[in-house]
């Protein structure tokens, strides 16, 4: 036996054996894990999808059952995928962004002219900030 319960013993208010499946899982310094993940898929399914699975994917997939109870939580009908459309919003948005910036971009380059690097430009600031010289980093 363990020296401290796991939360889903503490849960349920039995002994938490030393070969306990959850207590990797549900430390019991966070109990409200557990609590959300107990709500959604209950205790007996959540152990018997742990037992299925391999120990080094049980981590993952506690994460994963926590997430999506969380999340099912917070929104009872569509859970997990309802950020989809969120994120797609977000992401139309990113796009049409970038769309603008490089529009603006393309924009102000078509309208300098382009002219050749010469010795005025030195002599108008007055400093020489080593461009030419091929030790620069940003030498081209």
């Amino acid at each position: 036996m363990t020296s401290t319960r796991c939360a889903v013993c503490k849960y349920f208010r039995r002994r938490c054996p030393s070969d306990c499946i959850f207590s990797p899982h549900f430390p019991p310094n966070n109990p409200q894990r557990f609590t959300c993940v107990h709500r959604i898929y209950g205790a007996s399914n959540i152990g018997k999808m742990l037992e299925e699975l391999p120990i080094e994917d049980r981590a993952i997939a506690v994460e994963t059952l926590y997430y999506e109870a969380k999340c099912r939580i917070q929104d009872p009908v569509y859970g997990c995928v309802g950020l989809i459309p969120w994120l797609q919003q977000e992401l139309n948005i990113a796009q049409s962004q970038l769309a603008k910036t490089q529009a603006e971009f393309a924009f102000l380059y078509a309208n300098v002219p382009v002219a050749e690097p010469s010795e005025s430009l030195v002599q108008q600031n007055g400093v020489d900030h080593g461009l030419d010289d091929p030790s620069n980093p940003w030498f081209c």
